[in-house]
């Protein structure tokens, strides 16, 4: 048979509450991980720098230009001045000069003739080049030093433990 008291609905919700009271909650808890990183001295590395100068001989080439002047005297009577004119190496400049006559004409006095002569030699000269070398020496902290065991991350493992080497900067 139906229910048909009209406080039927109402009596079922507090009777539900009323189990809800009764019961106990319990908490549900999760763990999460949280990871950190943290830098640690594994070891230090100290470098030393030194400069050696070697001296050595170079030979080099150098070029060394001369140059002859040579005057030729000619005495000719020219109508115009001659050109400049090029004779092999040489090259001909020529000297005109103007003569007082009963009529006016150029005289060739002379030709000065210019000639380039190049030769080569070696000239040795010492200079002094310089080179950097650069010492590597690594430390282990303190705190690893007194462990003896090489630790993950570790880039000597397989390698035994020591301490760092001290190296003198001078030698």
């Amino acid at each position: 048979m139906p229910d048909t008291d009209p406080a039927g609905p109402l009596a079922e919700q507090r009777l539900v509450e009323s189990r809800l009271v009764e019961q106990r909650v319990v908490p549900v808890i999760e763990e999460t991980a949280v990871v950190y990183k943290e830098r640690v001295v594994t070891e230090r590395v100290r470098l030393h720098k030194r400069v050696h100068a070697d001296q050595e001989t170079l030979d080099i080439p150098v070029q060394v230009e001369a140059i002859e002047v040579e005057r030729v005297a000619i005495g000719a009577w020219v109508e115009a001045p001659p050109a400049i004119r090029q004779e092999d190496d040489t090259t001909v400049y020529p000297v005109v000069e103007e003569v007082l006559v009963v009529e006016k004409r150029l005289r060739l006095v002379e030709e000065v003739r210019v000639t380039r002569r190049q030769s080569t030699r070696h000239h040795r000269e010492a200079v002094v080049l310089r080179r950097e070398e650069i010492a590597v020496e690594r430390e282990v902290p303190s705190h690893e030093a007194d462990a003896g065991e090489p630790k993950i991350g570790d880039p000597k493992i397989g390698e035994p433990a020591t301490a760092g080497r001290n190296e003198d900067p001078t030698a």
